[in-house]
């Protein structure tokens, strides 16, 4: 790759609350298909990738880690580097330590900074306010990208441009930033035709974003800096370092840089943006029936209008006499909400944190680096899971300290470890693993493995397990 390329960063952290029960902590918005047959997160890899784009650089928690990288090899996409964040310190520090990273190669380089969980409908113009952005950057500008705003949102930070720059076409300096208005005010700015909304992305030369943070947030310049100095390798990911990275202040791109230097710009564009930071934004792109209704999956609407109705897994929902509601299903959850209160969801994922639920961070189906397990039934000392395991993958090398499990093989073939014994087992044979006997299900076909687990014992935690040899790094 060039010297001086553009090098997307893709911030990927998050927990999507306010899209639950579909989202949630353990496999937030950004990696669920919502608006297309890829993730969020894929949908803005995919608009970067290809001619003029170096590999990208993606910034997420470790939960997120094998679920990341398996939707980048879906995509046949390599990154140069899935960066792990130890603690959720904002934008600032995450976008910093991706930067010096990147400067080791490419001492030229230009940051591209995108958060995974947008979308836009125009790539075309994307497109062109990229080019527009990274012309401006290579004159020594720290480029915002301004999205033209068509309602007087009050939900949104607002930048107010200053006069044209001299030689960049569609580029202004930046006058003022303003952070989420009251609605009188944002309807002043809609108005003035002077103010974008401030969609969180950024296009600014690395060397530049580094200095400058060092001149007005230099304990975040410092902790980025000392975290990739102390940063170790983890099979595909790069772990930054712990206690450096912890010691940053919580800050964000705009308020550490933005609002201070001096070297600010934006360039305005109609991106057919949003960022889908309600069920309601939902509705708002999707595509309508005769009565204003979206609908995902098996739905039967009778005289309902202005409704969003996503159900899934096959499960039928129908709905009688509504209007401007949203009802999801999920396996587990039915969430149903008026469309204008669909932003207080979040909510609801607060008092479920409370009463230490669930279903606020997972979902039946809870994916691992092998594959995935559901939940499919449990009671009084004993629970029954669905195990699907991808080719050639495996399990840890393990122990239960308090429960025995029966695996019954209902589609592929297993190699199963089982103390001294390995045995090969296929559809509708079965095998017992004791309590504290060391075992291991690997998948040796060239399909997906499926079995069904019964486990049984005083505790069925996930956290009584012992992990004596990980393939993935956990033991």
């Amino acid at each position: 790759m060039a010297k001086g390329s553009i090098w997307p960063v893709i911030l990927s952290g998050g927990a999507g609350t306010r899209l639950w029960p579909l989202s949630r902590e353990l496999y937030p918005k950004q990696l669920l298909p919502l608006v297309s047959e890829k993730s969020l997160l894929q949908d803005t890899l995919g608009r970067v990738k290809g001619n003029g784009f170096a590999a990208p650089v993606v910034v997420c928690n470790d939960d997120h880690r094998f679920i990341i990288a398996e939707q980048l090899r879906q995509l046949d996409m390599k990154p140069r580097a899935i960066v792990l964040e130890p603690a959720a310190r904002n934008t600032a520090p995450a976008v910093a330590a991706a930067a010096i990273l990147i400067l080791r190669e490419d001492p030229d380089a230009l940051l591209l900074v995108l958060p995974s969980d947008h979308i836009i409908r125009d790539v075309a113009v994307f497109g062109r306010a990229i080019e527009t952005a990274a012309a401006a950057a290579r004159k020594g500008r720290l480029v915002a990208f301004g999205l033209v705003p068509k309602t007087p949102e009050t939900g949104y930070g607002y930048i107010k441009r200053g006069p044209a720059l001299d030689g960049a076409n569609d580029t202004y300096s930046i006058e003022r930033f303003v952070e989420k208005p009251d609605l009188a005010t944002a309807k002043t700015y809609l108005a003035e035709g002077i103010w974008s909304w401030n969609s969180g992305m950024f296009l600014f030369p690395a060397r530049l974003y580094i200095d400058e943070l060092k001149a007005h947030q230099p304990k975040v310049a410092e902790a980025a800096s000392k975290a990739i100095e102390g940063a170790a390798g983890d099979l595909d990911f790069l772990r930054l370092d712990k206690d450096a990275f912890s010691a940053s202040p919580s800050i964000s791109i705009d308020y550490a840089v933005m609002e201070k230097t001096k070297r600010a710009a934006v360039v305005p564009a109609d991106l057919g943006w949003n960022d889908v930071g309600a069920w309601s934004a939902l509705w708002d792109v999707g595509e309508r029936d005769a009565d204003g209704n979206v609908t995902v999956g098996d739905v039967i609407a009778h005289d309902t209008k202005n409704a969003y109705l996503r159900t899934t897994n096959g499960m039928l929902l129908a709905t009688v006499g509504l209007d401007n509601i949203v009802v999801v299903v999920t396996d587990d959850v039915v969430l149903a909400a008026a469309k204008d209160r669909a932003q207080d969801v979040k909510k609801i994922v607060d008092t479920l944190k409370a009463k230490g639920r669930s279903e606020a961070t997972i979902h039946k189906t809870v994916h691992r680096p092998w594959g995935s397990y559901t939940g499919v039934d449990a009671g009084a000392r004993f629970q029954v899971k669905r195990i699907v395991v991808k080719p050639g993958a495996k399990l840890s090398l393990q122990k239960h300290a308090q429960r025995a499990e029966h695996w019954v093989v209902v589609q592929g073939t297993a190699r199963v470890t089982r103390g001294e014994d390995f045995l090969v087992l296929r559809e509708n044979q079965s095998t017992y693993i004791p309590v504290g006997t060391v075992h291991r299900l690997e998948n040796i076909g060239s399909d997906d493995l499926h079995l069904i687990e019964v486990q049984s014992g005083g505790y069925l935690g996930e956290d009584d397990i012992v992990r004596i040899e990980d393939t993935y790094g956990r033991s």
